[in-house]
């Protein structure tokens, strides 16, 4: 029987719910220092006085760290488009730009001591005017860095037709905020390094992208990437904010090289809500045109994206929002532009979605503004306006995005059938004629998003050992998405050998040979593809080597179902074990080991429908979330236990953006949101069960069928939590509330409407 497609329990579990993980706060290192930084109390100033003599004499210390102390050159933007002169100096050499940057590091003998002993650092700082409204970055007026001469990192315009709302009836604009958010993975950012004996420096760093951590950290340090060996063991979440390299974990590297000593650091919950980066963060204007039979004919998204003190990848975002513009919809003309700006707040960085649940949550709104605009529903508007049937893929939306496949509308129809939608309306329409202060509202959202979006390969090797058991070992870098279950599935499927009979190897730069690592949702159908087709080659080699055992020809040669290794075919007693196919290979000087690289011909485009259902006090503006329902096509999948965990991550994650997630800071750059206490997070109590609508359409793309699934649920789910508490009130005026739409908004929202009725 196959293993794939079932609903395989996660081999993972037995560790994590036995004696738990390991992680890098708990590697054993003796006799390890420990680091920790001092962040600026402010947002903008320049540093005119650093007076660390006391901290240096304090109880324990071993050294304390400046920039000019480390000597190492800042770190330059990400990409080549964004301005290279907005560089991110490792501990701020003169001037500080967001409350949390980084002023100056102690090493000392325990956590405690390098903790008192910032305390004992003495700092001037001659404060400046602050920015953190982006569209105060636009005007110029205070700059973050002089040199580059304007504050913004990265712009892009692709042209602005004057003539594009021609011939619609009705036009349609909306301020819209995508708000900043926290990423908040449980595990917060640790970091650890040693030198070895010879010479060679060990890192271990909760990362998503351990090679990524080794090249910067040795282009950084001017050593060779060989000489630099990162351990990433178990990482406890990411969603993307982890796939940065931070100034934190080069300190660490650093200190450990100067001081010969290992050096350790684990942040606190305040220090990650501060520094690691944030997610969101774009200011939209939405325009929609179309005619009033429901026909949608042109639409622009402007975008001004807050890129944070020191632009990264959060500054090439908009570009994701611009690929994925139109969304699931036949639009004829669309166009966007976008500006990324520096302010003084934490940098922004890729956050579960990365760009995609951007571009959603406009057109989404986009389509009930429309629909409220012309009366109607908003259901039958996206009806009359999806790329319908499968025949007009692969499809290419205005901005050139070439889609692999979809079925939006047979997605949107399996939907409103279970939801029983129509009845939903009904309920709603009884409740706003009873006058009941408890409102209904629903919300739709029936999106598409790219998964695997960056050009690359991805790495895994297929080995068999001379006891029959098998190593898998991968690039990719697993952070609770059942990685190990799901290799192990693919490569039992090819090899007939047990689950528990493979070993997964990840996430090591000395063990793996090379990778990229996990983010975009591009885990299974890359690294996934290629231990496939790794195991297929080990497979194909252990044929020549049965048939010169068996003396058969390798054509006859087939696996012994069951029983495990080969055979020859209608034979079973002329058989030879894994053990025995290993042995012989290594003794020709040639283990039975295929490594893999697997390229895609191109991304792929996971679709779903959502529909939200919440209740709205009209008196208080609490939202109660009673209901979503969640189609989600992620292209085959592997197994679906799996897939309903990212699903239903995805949902609360999303739901939280649309209800109550937001960091926010006061005009002076201070943040308001800097614990758990004040950040709100979401729980179990503010959600409802999941409803899930299976639905497969297989991707062309790769012999799996397999698109990504980690980010579908949260860029689904928001615009239709959004356009649902929305919905529960546009029968009182109300046309829009910006996320997250706490109690306050909609209730100001509602008390504007009716003094402007």
């Amino acid at each position: 029987m196959s293993f794939l497609g079932n609903r395989v329990l996660r081999k993972e579990d037995r560790k994590f719910l036995t004696v738990g993980g390991s992680y890098v706060d708990d590697v054993d290192l003796p006799d390890a220092l420990w680091i920790a930084f001092l962040h600026s109390p402010v947002a903008h100033a320049r540093v005119t006085r650093l007076d660390a003599a006391v901290a240096k004499s304090a109880p324990g210390v071993v050294d304390v760290l400046t920039g000019a102390d480390l000597s190492i050159p800042p770190l330059a933007p990400d990409l080549p488009m964004i301005n290279p002169l907005m560089t991110h100096p490792l501990l701020c050499e003169g001037k500080v730009r967001f409350v949390g940057d980084l002023v100056a590091a102690v090493v000392a003998e325990t956590r405690g001591a390098a903790v008192d002993a910032i305390e004992q650092i003495e700092v001037d700082y001659e404060t400046l005017p602050v920015i953190v409204d982006p569209n105060d970055a636009l005007a110029g007026t205070t700059l973050l860095f002089e040199e580059a001469g304007t504050n913004v990192a990265f712009e892009a315009s692709f042209g602005h037709d004057e003539a594009l709302f021609d011939g619609c009836d009705v036009v349609v604009s909306q301020p819209i905020v995508n708000q900043r958010l926290a990423p908040c993975p449980l595990e917060v950012r640790s970091a650890a390094a040693r030198v070895e004996d010879d010479g060679r420096l060990t890192v271990f760093a909760t990362s998503q992208t351990p090679f990524a951590v080794r090249d910067v950290i040795a282009r950084e340090l001017g050593l060779e990437p060989a000489t630099v060996h990162v351990i990433s063991p178990d990482v406890g979440g990411g969603f993307g904010a982890k796939a940065t390299v931070y100034p934190q974990e080069i300190v660490v590297a650093a200190a450990a090289r100067r001081l010969g000593r290992p050096v350790r650091w684990t942040e606190t919950r305040s220090e990650s809500m501060l520094t690691l980066g944030h997610g969101r963060g774009q200011r939209q204007k939405v325009t929609i045109g179309g005619t009033r039979d429901g026909r949608v004919l042109a639409y622009r998204l402007e975008i001004l994206q807050d890129a944070g003190a020191y632009p990264s990848l959060g500054a090439f975002l908009p570009m994701f929002t611009r690929m994925m513009l139109t969304g699931t919809y036949d639009i004829a003309k669309a166009e966007c532009d976008f500006t990324s700006v520096v302010t003084n707040t934490t940098q922004l960085v890729p956050y579960r979605g990365a760009g995609r649940p951007e571009a959603t949550a406009a057109i989404e709104r986009a389509m009930d503004l429309f629909a409220t605009e012309i009366g109607m529903d908003p259901a039958e508007v996206r009806r009359r306006n999806v790329v319908a049937g499968t025949d007009r893929f692969p499809f290419t939306s205005p901005t050139g995005t070439e889609y692999d496949i979809g079925n939006y509308d047979t997605a949107l129809a399996k939907l409103l059938e279970t939801t029983d939608y129509d009845k939903l309306r009904a309920e709603q329409r009884a409740r706003r004629e009873s006058g009941d202060p408890v409102q209904l509202g629903l919300g739709l959202s029936v999106y598409v998003e790219i998964t695997n979006g960056l050009p690359g390969s991805e790495f895994s090797s297929v080995e068999i050992r001379p006891d029959g058991k098998a190593v898998v070992k991968t690039g990719t870098s697993p952070h609770g998405q059942g990685h190990d279950t799901s290799w192990s599935m693919l490569v039992a499927e090819e090899l007939g050998i047990p689950l528990e009979d493979i070993e997964f190897v990840h996430s090591d730069t000395d063990l793996v040979a090379r990778g990229v690592g996990t983010f975009g949702s591009r885990s299974l159908q890359m690294g996934g593809v290629a231990a496939k087709r790794a195991a297929v080659q080990v497979v194909e080699a252990a044929k020549e080597i049965a048939a010169e055992l068996l003396e058969a020809a390798p054509e006859d040669i087939v696996l012994a179902g069951g029983v495990g290794g080969l055979q020859v075919a209608g034979t079973p007693t002329s058989r030879r074990t894994w053990s025995e196919l290993a042995t012989a290979a290594i003794e020709k000087g040639q283990p039975l080991l295929a490594e893999v690289d697997f390229t895609s011909p191109g991304p792929t485009f996971p679709f779903g429908a959502h529909l939200a259902m919440v209740e709205v006090d009209t008196e208080t503006g609490r939202v109660s979330l009673r209901r979503i329902v969640a189609l989600d096509d992620a292209g085959h999948i592997l197994n679906p236990l799996l897939a309903e965990g990212q699903i239903h991550g995805g949902l609360a994650q999303g739901a939280a953006q649309a209800l109550i997630e937001e960091f926010r800071y006061d005009e002076m750059g201070n943040p308001l949101t800097s614990n758990l206490m004040d950040y709100l997070f979401i729980s179990a109590t503010e959600l409802p069960s999941f409803e899930t609508i299976e639905m497969e359409t297989p991707t062309p793309r790769n012999e799996i069928g397999a698109k990504g699934i980690g980010e579908s649920g949260t860029i689904g789910s928001t615009p239709a939590v959004h356009n649902a508490i929305v919905d529960a009130l546009s029968h009182l005026g109300v046309r829009h509330v910006d996320m997250p739409a706490n109690p306050e908004r909609i209730w100001r929202a509602i008390s504007e409407a009716r003094a402007t009725a």
